[in-house]
């Protein structure tokens, strides 16, 4: 992933910012859990990517993938709309405790850029219906020069959806963050029609890492950076994590990505690792098929 990619990232601070204190009231709100509803991942399964990671001889990916994972972040859908018996497919070839997060498809974000696209949204939902109870939470991505001047697209486009899909958008403009009056509205359209505020963590865009939840849900994108401070980037992460499980939060979506992704299974089992001793979760570590993979 190639999304905030620096040569030098040893020169950046990685300190996560503090929380900002709206996380912890809409936390506040809910009924604390003993343990978190934990889904981590990757965001391909092909093996062309995932070097390293699939036993010699796999056939099918996504059947493998997801003896070692609990969900895909899938990006494949950014690029096209699937017809429905893929999804069907997808659906068959998962255990009963998979969950899929796919990206709407770009003629929805970046295309129509949220604007007259109900039938396309609708072809869209209809066909990842097909994922069933597997379909947990489709997310936005929205362009990196949709900024506060189109906040007026965003109430009609959630009114576009179905009661029953619970999703996450993505903002990629700084001012949404930045600027105190445009972000205070933002949050409050996302609390409204209860919309997850993912949180995107990259070496060369802190400027968008917001710590602001807009509901008790942490959809967090992780982009590392190849190099030895991913681990201990992931390991800020369990700490805030803990300290919201504390204050009330309930899922926490965790999608691992690197410039070189034949990492990202390595980064997930660390991560994994972590979370299973420190929020009690039992998720399976997953496996790396060869062992000498690095960054």
């Amino acid at each position: 992933m190639k999304f905030g990619k620096v040569d030098n990232p040893e020169n950046i601070d990685f300190t996560l910012p503090k929380d900002h204190p709206g996380t912890k009231e809409i936390l506040s709100k809910q009924k604390k859990v003993k343990k978190p509803n934990l889904y981590v991942g990757c965001a391909k399964w092909n093996k062309t990517d995932l070097k390293g990671f699939y036993p010699r001889g796999t056939k099918d990916e996504l059947a493998y993938y997801s003896t070692q994972f609990n969900s895909i972040e899938l990006n494949a859908t950014f690029y096209r709309i699937f017809p429905a018996d893929t999804f069907a497919g997808w659906y068959e070839k998962t255990p009963p405790d998979f969950r899929f997060f796919p990206k709407f498809f770009q003629g929805i974000s970046h295309w129509k850029r949220l604007q007259d696209c109900e039938d396309t949204v609708k072809e869209y939902v209809l066909n990842a219906s097909n994922l069933k109870e597997k379909l947990e939470m489709p997310f936005v991505q929205l362009p990196d020069n949709f900024g506060p001047k189109n906040m007026d697209r965003l109430e009609p486009f959630f009114k576009m959806l179905p009661k029953d899909i619970k999703p996450a958008i993505e903002f990629r403009h700084t001012d949404w963050f930045n600027n105190e009056e445009v972000a205070e509205a933002l949050y409050e359209i996302l609390e409204r029609y209860n919309i997850t505020n993912a949180i995107v963590d990259a070496a060369g865009r802190r400027d968008l890492l917001h710590m602001r939840l807009t509901t008790p849900t942490a959809f967090i994108r992780y982009n590392g950076a190849n190099h030895q401070s991913d681990y201990t980037r992931l390991d800020d992460w369990i700490d805030r994590l803990e300290t919201w499980i504390d204050q009330g939060l309930r899922d926490i979506y965790f999608f691992v990505h690197q410039n070189i992704e034949k990492a990202s299974p390595l980064l997930s089992a660390h991560f994994i690792k972590k979370a299973n001793e420190r929020f009690g979760t039992d998720l399976h570590i997953p496996q790396m098929d060869d062992p000498k993979t690095k960054f």
